[in-house]
């Protein structure tokens, strides 16, 4: 069996690596690029989930981000067992064919509670006053002390949110050469989020980019040696390309125009009611899952949506099946935007009536996903002076809503979820074997086989 690392450096594309990747562009050089086709939806949770079983979202089950628990009529993100994903995943396939096998991993989604040898992923404190601590999960429970001893606290306000920085993927990367040293693996699982942030706020065509892709390739050159002078073959992968949007398209707002969506009122703000909705949408970046309560509504449902500004096209039965992605878990529409579009959660009609999570980084209450938490709201004065003030005061124990995220999702201009056309925009991979990789591109779930070769476990 051969050691080997999988890097996984989130929005990288080859329209990226140049001048600004001086280290990436060299060892891609050496070695080869083959493009990987994005699976519906290309979105962190699903193509992570189609690597690591080599299965499509209908068997897998990870058909977004988040989606709608039926049974618990609640809109979930970000939910962390590795119990739903409903497919073997590589390492107990790898452990079958040879019981030797071990695997690290840092940071890939859903890995509590996960068969791998040890695993690392964020997990803060939620305090009973309200206040929110950094730290992280880890199997076995020791690691979580030895790594944070070690490096410090785990930054997850580097992490996510606007102070998102360099300083998240430089920790995990440090862990995984710590948790290698400790104890080696035949197969290391790397997640390096940092190109997400830069490319989801200014868009890939920002000249601020510049400064984000020397930082990550900084990072890619400290870990590519480590792991190739410890005898690993590298791989170099990507969830998806980041693309321009000019545009948010909020679904919800329509299918509450015509009396589709239901809310309740809680002090004075509006939360979604999805188990009282007739329809409503779960927008995950570019796609979105639409969930209709009563079959005879769906054909006016796709009606009103594929008259929106901003939608390319709406899946039925017929067009899940095709793509992919027709399971119970998936909405009886799916959503996609045009290229210029992509899709927000807000339902409420007047920005007085947001609820207050709004506002503030929250990314399980809020039913979908929201990049503008990647943004200080530009409308409030010295908003560092207050921030720092609102910080002390919960240190001291007061509780205060960090109220700072914008209600504009204009703001944001990069966006992802759309299936790739364009080979220089989509994700990658890149081996320095060469006679490993296919001279076309692979379908997403086709990556699982690459890496068992790169492991001489076919």
């Amino acid at each position: 069996m051969q050691k080997t690392a999988v890097i996984n450096v989130v929005g990288l594309t080859r329209e990226l690596i140049g001048k600004h990747t001086p280290f990436l562009a060299q060892w891609s050089a050496k070695g080869k690029i083959t493009t990987v086709k994005s699976t519906l939806p290309a979105v962190t949770c699903t193509m992570q989930s189609c690597y690591l079983t080599g299965k499509w979202p209908d068997e897998h089950g990870v058909v977004a981000n988040g989606w709608y628990f039926r049974e618990e009529a609640e809109i979930k993100f970000w939910r962390q067992s590795n119990k739903l994903v409903t497919a073997p995943k590589i390492w107990e396939v790898a452990r079958q064919r040879d019981p030797s096998f071990t695997c690290n991993n840092l940071f890939w989604w859903y890995n509590m509670y996960s068969n791998v040898d040890a695993s690392v992923t964020p997990r803060p404190i939620y305090a009973a006053d309200g206040r929110k601590f950094p730290d992280c999960y880890t199997q076995p429970g020791y690691l979580r002390d030895k790594l944070q001893d070690e490096l410090g606290s785990f930054p997850l306000f580097h992490f996510w949110g606007p102070k998102t920085s360099i300083y998240s993927s430089q920790w995990i990367a440090e862990a995984a050469k710590r948790l290698e040293q400790w104890q080696p693996a035949s197969l290391s699982l790397v997640y390096l989020p940092h190109l997400d942030y830069g490319l989801q706020r200014l868009g890939p065509k920002h000249p601020s980019i510049a400064k984000d892709l020397q930082e990550i390739d900084t990072v890619c050159q400290d870990l590519v040696n480590f792991y190739e002078q410890r005898g690993a073959r590298v791989l170099i992968l990507s969830e998806y390309g980041i693309t321009p949007v000019k545009q948010a398209v909020a679904l919800n707002r329509v299918l509450r125009e015509h009396g589709y969506v239901t809310v309740r009122e809680e002090r004075g703000g509006e939360l979604l009611d999805a188990g009282a909705s007739k329809a409503f949408a779960v927008a995950d970046h570019q796609i979105a899952h639409i969930y209709v309560k009563d079959a005879a509504d769906i054909n006016r449902v796709r009606e009103i949506l594929e008259r929106v500004p901003g939608v390319e096209q709406v899946l039925g039965n017929e067009e899940k099946r095709l793509h992919h992605i027709d399971h119970p878990r998936s909405g009886e529409l799916v959503a996609i935007a045009d290229s210029d579009s992509w899709f927000s959660y807000y339902y409420w009609q007047d920005d007085k009536r947001a609820p207050d999570f709004a506002r503030i980084v929250e990314i399980h209450r809020k039913p979908g996903y929201d990049p503008a938490e990647l943004f200080v709201d530009p409308n409030i004065k010295m908003a560092k002076l207050k921030l720092a003030a609102k910080l002390l005061k919960k240190k001291l124990g007061f509780r205060y809503l960090l109220d700072f995220i914008p209600l504009d999702a204009g703001l944001v201009k990069g966006s992802h979820g759309r299936a790739s056309h364009q080979p220089d925009a989509a994700p990658l991979l890149i081996s320095q074997q060469q006679q490993l990789l296919p001279d076309t591109a692979l379908a997403a779930p086709d990556v699982f086989q690459i890496i068992l070769a790169h492991l001489d476990l076919k």
